[in-house]
């Protein structure tokens, strides 16, 4: 038996999102009927063409095999219309994941300059701070701090970013201006929870003044900068953060300088879509566009 079109075309939109409810919205659909056209596409292949995996689903060998057909067949569609104009390729939605600081500095830009280009093109960025996931189902980039370790997912490191300590004016005048490392442990911490740092290579504060007392933790870094900026204590920021604010002074640059790479990870299939790859495309640029900010001057503010 010869699987529909239509069918096809559910099992591509799943495959996108990694659930039967989002794809039911994006197709005008309901759950029910995307669940049953799923189970017909399978009996017209003989086998299962979705598993079940954490939070989702993800194609078998034989639905990534339908799934090209599927791309095929959309791509077929998208060439009707009007014969004076080509369709733009690049459209529908991107999801991905990424810290908080590229976010807001490097993906925010890209997708805002790639838009203006491909008004058709939507991107989802979902924030936070974690290691590479096995199974991404619904994902299509997925941007990590540190070397990933994936099976089955294609991985390109996009550049690096420099971090270091921190601290207002005010609060160095209040507390004073450490000379040295060891003049560090005097003064608290202002960075992530230790206990939810799932990111090994975010554990440089510890590692380089283990003595040094929690102050003011977060999951997030912007909270990090903020706390720094009204005083709370010493902060361990990303510098092309830091930087933007004149009222912080980067400290002991020479002993407080780590290096640590941005890497980006995507499902196999996934640079097969015009729209993630112009979407990685549009990320590389910008990390090498703000290489100067990321890297930070390595040079402490006066005050």
């Amino acid at each position: 038996m010869n699987p529909n079109p239509d069918d096809l075309l559910i099992l591509l939109t799943v495959s996108r999102s990694g659930k039967f409810t989002t794809a039911a919205q994006a197709l005008g659909l309901n759950h029910t009927t995307v669940s049953r056209r799923i189970a017909a596409l399978e009996k017209a292949l003989g086998g299962r063409v979705l598993a079940r995996a954490a939070g989702g689903w993800e194609v078998t060998d034989l639905g990534a095999e339908a799934v090209l057909v599927a791309e095929r067949i959309e791509a077929a569609v998208g060439t009707l219309g009007p014969s004076d104009r080509a369709p733009d390729p690049i459209t529908g939605v991107v999801r991905m994941t990424a810290t908080d600081g590229f976010s807001a500095y490097i993906a925010a830009p890209a997708a805002a300059r790639l838009r203006k280009e491909h008004p058709g093109l939507s991107l989802e960025i979902v924030t936070v701070t974690r290691r590479a996931l096995q199974q991404r189902s619904g994902l299509d980039i997925e941007v990590v701090v540190g070397t990933p370790q994936v099976h089955r997912a294609e991985a390109i490191k996009l550049g690096e970013y420099r971090l270091g300590m921190y601290a207002s004016k005010q609060y160095l005048k209040d507390h004073g201006t450490p000379a040295n490392a060891a003049e560090m442990t005097r003064h608290q911490l202002v960075y992530f929870v230790d206990s939810m740092l799932q990111v090994d290579d975010l554990d440089a504060p510890r590692r380089l003044v283990p003595t040094m007392r929690d102050g003011l933790t977060s999951t997030n870094v912007f909270v990090h900068v903020e706390a720094t900026r009204a005083g709370a204590g010493v902060g361990f920021l990303p510098c092309f953060m830091a930087d933007r604010h004149p009222d912080l002074v980067r400290l002991l640059p020479g002993d407080f300088a780590e290096l640590l790479p941005y890497w980006l990870v995507l499902r196999p299939d996934s640079m097969r879509r015009p729209a993630v790859a112009a979407v990685v495309q549009a990320l590389r640029e910008e990390t090498e566009n703000r290489r100067g900010e990321l890297l930070g001057s390595g040079q402490p503010r006066s005050f």
